[in-house]
């Protein structure tokens, strides 16, 4: 599998999504044996507009693994000549004469696709604004899900958050869109439920789905909880913003409702959503989550380095 640049979900099919997968079960196997010097003579910029700490460093350590080098700046927005009112356009195409792929997480949406549509090189989108898309974390996400249960069609999930602006939730519901017998649960207070873009997807696809309030009535039915976070700022003004939160956070006492092998996944970093005590049960699958990370960055970079 070859591509040019990763942009959005929508670009990958069913089949693209396996084979990547059977890559990523490869480049397991690379980084347990120490990882490789295949791409000893390949750079990779990692071009970061907001600070990051889970893509940034596994998109790095995948490029270390693959015998790849790095040159990279965390906060281009305040470390970068964008300081002095230099475009991201011009910015990729300097960069074009520097390096062989841009991993670039922008802060507006659409950012990716103005990088790609100037460049040469590869670019792969590691986050793209409020709002926007980030399909390497889909990815990873649903290679968890594949990974921890065995298959994805016909599983029940829960997403749970600030759907509306949740770039993870957005662009995991694109690809979990492509197979089927899904059943998506959305929940959220209405006023940062999933936006109809997303759900008009949805409704072309025929994919079933429903808009809940409280995590606690469905978790007894749903293979999958994906929880992300709420910014208490953007339902401030609502008057039950603490209760909401509050029935929002999974604790131990939630376990006893799930079934025995759901799982529980976060994109990360976690703030009110689930709570240190449920860390330690087998359905925890957050931490793996990341790791899993490495493997489907490992196998995206090769794709398009290949």
């Amino acid at each position: 599998m070859k591509l040019d640049h990763i942009i959005e979900a929508q670009q990958f099919n069913v089949p693209m999504i396996m084979e990547l997968f059977n890559l990523a079960n490869e480049m397991e196997r690379v980084f347990l044996r120490g990882g490789t010097q295949d791409y000893h003579h390949k750079i990779m910029a990692s071009l970061f507009y907001e600070p990051s700490t889970r893509t940034r460093l596994s998109f790095e350590t995948a490029m270390c693994r693959l015998g790849g080098r790095i040159i990279s700046t965390e906060n281009a927005k305040e470390f970068s000549s964008v300081t002095s009112g230099e475009s991201l356009e011009d910015t990729i195409r300097v960069l074009n004469e520097y390096v062989d792929v841009i991993v670039l997480r922008s802060n507006t949406v659409g950012g990716t696709k103005r990088a790609a549509s100037v460049s040469q090189i590869p670019i792969i989108n590691a986050g793209d604004g409020k709002g926007g898309q980030h399909p390497t974390q889909a990815l990873l996400d649903l290679y968890t899900i594949h990974k921890e249960i065995n298959t994805i069609n016909g599983l029940n999930i829960a997403i749970s958050g600030d759907l509306e602006l949740g770039r993870t939730a957005r662009s995991l519901t694109y690809l979990l869109g492509k197979f089927d017998r899904v059943r998506i649960f959305f929940v959220a207070p209405e006023k940062i439920q999933m936006s109809d873009d997303i759900l008009s997807y949805l409704d072309k696809r025929n994919v079933w789905y429903t808009k809940v309030k409280n995590i606690e009535e469905i978790l007894p039915e749903v293979d999958v909880v994906y929880q992300t976070r709420i910014d208490k700022s953007r339902i401030a003004d609502l008057p039950d913003a603490d209760e909401i939160i509050r029935k929002q956070f999974i604790t131990k006492d939630h376990l006893s409702k799930m079934k025995s092998n759901a799982i529980i996944m976060h994109p990360l970093p976690r703030m009110n959503e689930i709570s240190t005590d449920v860390d330690t049960d087998r359905r925890a699958a957050y931490f793996r989550q990341a790791r899993n990370g490495i493997y489907i960055r490992m196998a995206l970079l090769v794709s398009v380095l290949s």
